[in-house]
């Protein structure tokens, strides 16, 4: 009794008798999920880009979340408040990530 057997009813045979039954079920559950994929795989719609600053150029306003080596900030730090001031900006794209 059970998976595996034949005696219960409305069991599936988890044996090699049953390949030959289950591929066309398989392949049509394959062929109705490739549009659903294929869709989701479409590259997105391009994102309107500003052009790059020129060098000497005054930097647009902007606010981001500070970090010192102790955590992050608990307000953002805003461009204005560096008004006269040299600032230089360093990325770090893969502090405090796992990578």
């Amino acid at each position: 009794m059970g998976i595996g057997s034949d005696s219960g009813p409305g069991y599936i045979l988890l044996t090699p008798r049953n390949g030959p039954r289950m591929r066309p079920l398989a392949l049509a559950l394959t062929l109705a999920a490739t549009p659903v994929v294929l869709a989701a795989q479409q590259p997105a719609a391009p994102v309107a880009t500003t052009p790059p600053l020129g060098i000497g150029a005054v930097a647009p306003g902007f606010a981001m979340n500070g970090a010192t080596r102790y955590g992050v900030l608990a307000s953002p730090v805003h461009l204005s408040d560096f008004k006269g001031k040299a600032v230089v900006l360093a990325f770090f794209f893969k502090a405090r990530t796992s990578g």
